[in-house]
């Protein structure tokens, strides 16, 4: 193993922390890791929110769950380690309705089976005694709940990795992926790279790469844009920390929120409109044949036909700064349209399975010698390392850690 070379594709947090993982464990395995930009943490890593998520939301017992409580732990050691900024800020999820209480409280139940710490719920009092500009019939208050800057903790990474031995390739769009004895050939063109074993971990393209590599079309990616208004510098100081909405189980993204930021702004989002392009950051960003994939799956109608209303509501807040506001202005209210600025987008690789199904937990694939994360969804950035553990165990046949 020692002599074998691993390739990685994808210089996102995950694909970093699993190449990092490999160069810690097995020292002397040749690592290569292998992504189309000329940086790393360019797509869903370095348009990431920051939040350190403490496990609220997540099934107990899913991979997702178990991954996301192993991961804070990692990463917040990590980030201790190497004097990367980590405030554990504290997040509320909050019911501004007398219908959503009982929601709240069964989310609560829920966290506590997958031992989040410190979480209780709060009163109307409570709120503001906590968030004194925030309103409410009740919340749950998570406060470890923490934000971070995973695009310097990916670049953290990237070092170690290169410390470790390895090498990371920027640059190298992988257009081919072929088997042949004893290993895998990976392709750029004419520029290939022979590794032994191959792990995708390409995010807004895992579809694509990985059919590339013989695994199957499901589940597909749908790119949905997120874009986030900014608080007015003056207006920033009426949000301490983090502030939810209680979460529509029907549907697969959190809903607009406040969230404090390491460098001291406040984001208003993401809000959740169907993207034209896989790397669709502005609306102008179109692209006819990320279209076509998209219209050309049949999850996509059913998707479609489950979720339209949802969609024309997130599409209204996309063009109108009030109408976007408005949910916004329930957790908030001193904090309207007048008082936030369009800020940047990010855009989610939403899993979509063939008969509609919007795909929760993280999904990974094995086609022979090739590794594919196939669906790494938030809390991806969060759970980056212990996701890593998860995956080299994999690739190296190692037992599952605990």
């Amino acid at each position: 193993m020692a002599d074998e070379t691993i390739g990685i594709v994808g210089a996102g947090i995950v694909g970093l922390a699993t190449a990092r993982e490999i160069t810690l464990r097995r020292p002397g395995t040749r690592v290569v890791v292998l992504d189309k930009e000329e940086r790393v943490a360019a797509h869903q890593t370095g348009h990431n929110s920051g939040v350190v998520h403490a496990g609220i939301y997540y099934t107990p017992g899913s991979l997702k769950a178990r991954l996301c409580t192993r991961g804070t732990i990692l990463l917040r050691e990590y980030c201790a380690d190497r004097a990367l900024p980590y405030d554990e800020c504290g997040k509320l999820v909050v019911a501004v309705t007398d219908e959503e209480v009982p929601r709240m409280a069964a989310l609560g139940a829920r966290a506590r089976r997958n031992r989040v710490p410190g979480l209780r719920e709060v009163s109307a009092g409570e709120i503001r005694e906590i968030e004194p500009h925030a309103a409410g019939k009740a919340a749950l208050h998570s406060p470890r709940t923490a934000i971070t800057d995973y695009t310097r903790i990916a670049g953290e990474f990237a070092r170690d990795v290169e410390d470790g031995g390895g090498e990371v390739r920027l640059g190298f769009r992988v257009t081919r992926v072929t088997q042949v004895p004893n290993g895998i050939e990976v392709a750029s063109g004419q520029d290939t790279v022979r590794v032994g074993r191959l792990v995708l971990c390409a995010g807004l393209q895992s579809d694509s790469v990985a059919q590339l590599a013989d695994d199957g079309a499901e589940p597909r990616i749908i790119p949905f844009r997120g874009e986030y208004m900014t608080v007015r510098p003056d207006r920033a100081h009426m949000v301490r920390g983090l502030i939810y909405p209680v979460p529509d189980p029907r549907y697969p993204f959190l809903g607009v929120h406040f969230t404090r930021r390491v460098n001291g702004e406040v984001e208003v989002g993401p809000n959740a409109v169907l993207a034209g392009a896989r790397e669709g950051y502005r609306r102008s960003r179109i692209s006819l044949r990320d279209l076509a994939r998209t219209a050309a799956w049949p999850g996509t109608w059913h998707m479609a036909g489950q979720h339209w209303r949802t969609g024309l509501k997130e599409l209204r807040g996309s063009l109108s700064k009030t109408a976007y506001m408005k949910a916004a202005r329930a957790y908030v209210p001193e904090i309207g349209a007048a008082d936030v600025v369009r800020a940047g987008a990010g855009v989610r690789a939403q899993a979509l399975d063939r008969d509609g199904t919007l795909v929760d937990d993280f999904r990974i694939h094995q086609v022979g010698r090739v590794t594919a994360v196939r669906n790494a969804p938030s809390p991806a950035a969060t759970s980056s390392m212990a996701i890593a553990e998860h995956l080299v165990d994999a690739v190296l046949g190692e037992r599952p850690r605990g």
